[in-house]
């Protein structure tokens, strides 16, 4: 699985866990609803500005939290 899709179904699973929106989010870190699914599709990149947005602002999540999901461990 690439880091974009593990990127993006990290944001999708913590997203879902806190009952909110695409737009929700989008709105908490400044950027577009479409962009969003985008990145949570693993069809985008970002940067780690654009992260820092996503899961720091519009997620409210640290990225230790973040990183630390099962997602990111070597098995």
């Amino acid at each position: 699985m690439s880091i974009k899709v593990k990127i993006g179904a990290q944001i999708k699973a913590l997203r879902t866990s806190k009952n909110l929106s695409q737009e929700e989010v989008a709105l908490n870190a400044d950027l577009e609803r479409s962009f969003i699914a985008h990145v949570e599709n693993g069809r985008r990149n970002v940067t780690i500005e654009t992260l820092e947005k996503i899961v720091c602002n519009g997620l409210q999540t640290s990225f230790k939290d973040f990183f630390n999901a099962k997602e990111f461990k070597n098995s």
